[in-house]
């Protein structure tokens, strides 16, 4: 694109010529979409691209890895969205490459996208420490085919255990293994055990469901390091109290198709699910920027990529520090904030302000639930536990869940759950069925 130089009405003037500058945005998650909000009433065109055509709640994942919701329900068309606001416009595809002396975005198949602004929000996808083959084995999640996968291997476990005429083969088809003791890991380990120990308590004939062993293991000293030590040691009574196994200090080694080794034993298990970290999109790649150990482009002050103040990278791509020096937590508010600040920051400057915005971090607390009336909250001020924590969560995830439609149809669902220790979503599908 021509460098050119913008008039009074925020239109960039080219060889004579007037446009609206464009503002490119890579991907549609929280921070994406807040950018786009804020520049609503911009004087510019706003391109949201994403490899998908919906925006998707990755905190309530989980819930449809465990039976809980259905796909649908934590998931709403980007165009839906977007619909009413007249400057942005949708474009499905995958981000290939980024040129930003041309100031394109290449997309797969060799098309290009020109921009003025660009804000790149692509997320972070698994990290296995250098043992990518374990993916096969012991899947993350992270979008909705790995929810609906880890559903299908948790489902599959308990019919195939019923078909089983193996001790030992039993044993191991009920044994589930979730590695990785942050956020994810609690939650999973704890919605795990619900649905063994609850929901399909009496549905089986040749096995127990509630006698499956649910093991969460962690190579750290503790669970949920991001909250204080005394939740941390609550969240753990209370898996426990749900028969989750916890196993701190001990590495997984490896990981195959029959179970995993961790502290130097063996552990059959047929069902594995990895969240034990992430790593950052190619941005930093495609932008030839200074990254972390994570693959998080290390950004300016106002979320810009140094050197390039027309580009600024947001949510989980980008290594932010708070103003105590810490990395921004990778979760949907911190990215939500991201999103705004960016999109204020092109905002001001298509109307002609230019002085620094530097981007600050206000943390509204921290939630996770570890199952059925037990979470914990840390709010810096007051931190809650159990039911009065349960309830916060769920309000606050029905809250943020974008679309009108889902809030309504998950507080039922969850209501429905609390009331009848059931689970409405158990559907196995994917694969080819084959016991």
């Amino acid at each position: 694109m021509d460098s050119g130089a913008l008039d009074r009405q925020g239109r960039m003037a080219i060889n004579g010529d007037t446009r609206q500058p464009r503002v490119l945005i890579l991907g549609a998650g929280f921070g994406g979409l807040s950018a786009a909000k804020a520049l609503r009433n911009a004087p510019c065109e706003v391109v949201v691209i994403d490899r998908r055509n919906y925006h998707l709640f990755q905190p309530l994942l989980y819930q449809v890895a465990t039976a809980a919701l259905s796909p649908a329900e934590i998931a709403s068309p980007i165009r839906s969205i977007l619909s009413r606001q007249k400057n942005a416009r949708v474009l499905m595809a995958r981000v290939a490459g980024i040129d930003s002396a041309r100031k394109r975005v290449v997309l797969q198949g060799g098309r290009e996208e020109a921009f003025d602004y660009l804000v790149v929000a692509t997320g972070a996808r698994h990290a296995y420490f250098g043992h990518d083959d374990w993916e096969r084995y012991a899947p993350g999640l992270k979008k909705i085919e790995d929810a609906t996968d880890i559903r299908r291997r948790i489902l599959l476990g308990f019919e195939r255990a019923e078909a089983a005429a193996d001790p030992e083969a039993r044993k191991a088809l009920l044994t589930f293994v979730v590695i990785g003791g942050g956020a994810t890991g609690v939650e999973m380990a704890g919605a795990i055990a619900e649905v063994a120990h609850w929901a399909l308590a009496d549905e089986f004939r040749e096995i127990d469901p509630t006698q499956a062993r649910i093991v969460l293991i962690e190579a750290g000293p503790r669970l949920l390091p991001a909250f204080p030590e005394d939740l941390a040691a609550h969240a753990r009574r209370a898996l426990e109290q749900l028969g989750v196994e916890v196993q701190l200090g001990r590495a997984v080694e490896a990981c195959d198709e029959t179970g995993i080794v961790y502290g130097g034993a063996r552990l059959p298990a047929c069902t594995i699910v990895w969240a034990a970290g992430v790593q950052a999109s190619p941005a930093a790649k495609w932008l030839g920027a200074e990254k972390d150990r994570a693959g998080r482009v290390i950004v300016a002050k106002d979320l810009s990529v140094p050197g390039h103040p027309d580009i600024f990278v947001i949510g989980d791509t980008a290594l932010v520090m708070d103003d105590k020096g810490q990395p921004v937590p990778g979760i949907a508010p911190a990215a939500k904030q991201m999103g705004r600040h960016a999109g204020r920051v092109i905002a001001a400057r298509l109307a002609g302000r230019t002085e620094a915005q530097p981007f600050r971090y206000v943390h509204a607390g921290s939630l996770a639930t570890i199952g059925r009336s037990a979470a914990i909250a840390d709010f810096g001020w007051i931190r809650l536990k159990g039911r009065i924590a349960w309830w916060l969560w769920g309000i606050a995830h029905i809250y943020f869940l974008i679309d009108f439609r889902s809030r309504f149809i998950v507080a039922l669902q969850w209501l429905w759950s609390y009331i009848t220790f059931r689970r409405g979503a158990r559907l196995i599908t994917g694969g080819d069925g084959e016991m």
